[in-house]
């Protein structure tokens, strides 16, 4: 999809992946609208983004709301007069072993993570099919090709959004709504600090070497430009 002019809405876009996302795709010509929790921080993004001749508006909102979902991408749909892409990124972790999880945690990123996009997906679908089509973005993690000890709660709802996203490519595919996978691999952001559970300590001296939010975001570009059904950082 040539992203110039199209309007792009992204979850989680007060920070890390999401921020440099909005960033990246409105550098690229794109109208951005904004969804995070966090209203003046969404508020500066916006202001930072007309300040370099971008077309942006702030949409706060909590994604694990389906109601407020679905104002989000209702309220996008009226002010730009429609709704071309939505990147479903925003995300939380939950760590433990299956001994010792806490089920209220495990709840809680279940909705964030997956109804959250589920949510976005069904809201911005009969848009998608009005207009005669669309882009869907959402955004994985490569752990669900792995098995990592303590994040096991993690990596089975991004292994749910997958089986969401891999069954909702075929069935929208005839209505030319595409539906994308990106799976990023460890990012230098907040993410893990803001896991939900008791953080182990990582060994003294011990580094992992991770992408930069704008590699990933210039990754999340490449898919919405080529349109691959799966999109890794490898690649």
């Amino acid at each position: 999809m040539d992203i110039r002019d199209k309007v792009v809405l992204i979850t989680g876009a007060s920070a890390g992946i999401g921020l440099a996302t909005a960033r990246r795709f409105a550098a690229a010509g794109a109208k951005l609208a904004l969804v995070a929790r966090s209203a003046d921080v969404l508020n500066h993004l916006a202001e930072e983004l007309k300040i370099r001749g971008s077309d942006a508006v702030a949409m706060p909102a909590d994604v694990s709301d389906p109601k407020q979902v679905q104002r989000v991408i209702d309220e996008t749909a009226r002010h730009f007069g429609r709704l071309d892409v939505v990147i479903n990124n925003v995300g939380q972790a939950a760590v433990g072993t299956i001994a010792d999880l806490n089920r209220d945690d495990f709840r809680k990123i279940f909705d964030l993570n997956v109804i959250g996009p589920l949510a976005a997906m069904q809201a911005v679908i009969p848009i998608m099919r009005e207009q005669g089509g669309g882009l869907i973005i959402n955004i994985s993690s490569v752990v669900t090709k792995m098995n990592i000890p303590g994040i096991g709660a993690y990596a089975a709802t991004k292994a749910a959004l997958n089986m969401l996203s891999d069954t909702a490519r075929g069935e929208l595919a005839s209505e030319h709504i595409r539906v994308i996978s990106v799976y990023p691999r460890a990012t230098a952001t907040d993410f893990g600090k803001n896991a939900l559970g008791v953080r182990q300590q990582q060994p003294q001296g011990s580094s992992n070497p991770s992408d930069t939010p704008e590699f990933v975001a210039e990754k999340i570009l490449a898919a919405a430009l080529n349109e691959p059904d799966e999109q890794y950082m490898d690649k």
